[in-house]
């Protein structure tokens, strides 16, 4: 929800959300062949933030390295699709300019 109102106050148009796309992106720009995931940092290891649990940690280090390995092959088949994927970390969006800027400069490459 955070990204929706970033995109819409920065007057960012032309995505849409729910696509019927492998990995499911949370937004996707149609006509610039772009796709966006938020990914959270617990959930996909961000090297800045990620603390792994401390009960089951067989579990999750499991669990983490698989969300971790779909990402990659979600990433290489929508490149291979023709797509360009931008991926941004939850803790990002705390910075709406930068991601603003990243977006635009993945919709002019």
């Amino acid at each position: 929800m955070r990204l929706i109102a970033l995109l819409r106050n920065a007057g960012i148009s032309g995505w849409r959300r729910h696509q019927a796309l492998i990995g499911k992106p949370d937004f996707t720009f149609r006509l610039a062949q772009i796709v966006v995931f938020v990914d959270g940092c617990f959930w996909h290891a961000c090297p800045l933030c990620f603390k792994p649990p401390k009960t089951n940690r067989t579990y999750w280090r499991a669990k983490i390295a698989r969300n971790i390995q779909r990402d990659r092959k979600v990433t290489q088949a929508l490149r291979k699709a023709g797509w360009r994927v931008v991926r941004i970390w939850s803790h990002q969006l705390a910075k709406p300019a930068a991601v603003v800027a990243r977006l635009h400069k993945a919709m002019q490459s």
